[in-house]
């Protein structure tokens, strides 16, 4: 979460301050759409994961159920805003002078050590009694 919300953070400060056609490049339409996403996405892992942290903390009987969703929501949260986090600031954001990229290579790196959103949501289709669709 600290990740993605360190993207969402630092790509609305670098929108607001730079500037394009006499004006921030934050308040162009579409890259609000793009940040605004982020954030709704932010939010949701971020119930998830306050979700699976009280199950876990209560011994509630769902709680492996409430986990696998949130490592399956917030692993492709924390990609997606750092992938976004990268592209908002244009050719900066993979550069050294910007720790964009790093934030990038963390969240791809956690999500292959912690599993990846496709383990975890088998995980989750065991756990509920979910069959595969047939092949």
């Amino acid at each position: 979460m600290g990740l993605a919300e360190w993207c969402l953070t630092e790509t609305v400060r670098h929108t607001g301050e730079r500037h394009q056609f006499g004006r921030p490049v934050g308040s162009f339409q579409a890259l609000k759409h793009r940040m605004a996403r982020i954030w709704l996405d932010l939010v949701s892992a971020r119930a998830a994961a306050r979700a699976a942290a009280d199950a876990l903390a209560t011994g509630a009987p769902d709680a492996p159920v409430a986990v696998a969703v949130a490592q399956a929501h917030a692993a492709r949260v924390a990609v997606h805003a750092a992938q976004e986090c990268v592209q908002l600031h244009g050719g900066i954001g993979m550069t050294w002078e910007h720790p964009a990229h790093l934030y990038l290579k963390r969240a791809k790196s956690d999500e292959i050590a912690l599993g990846t959103p496709g383990r975890h949501q088998e995980t989750l289709a065991d756990l509920v009694d979910l069959p595969a669709p047939p092949a």
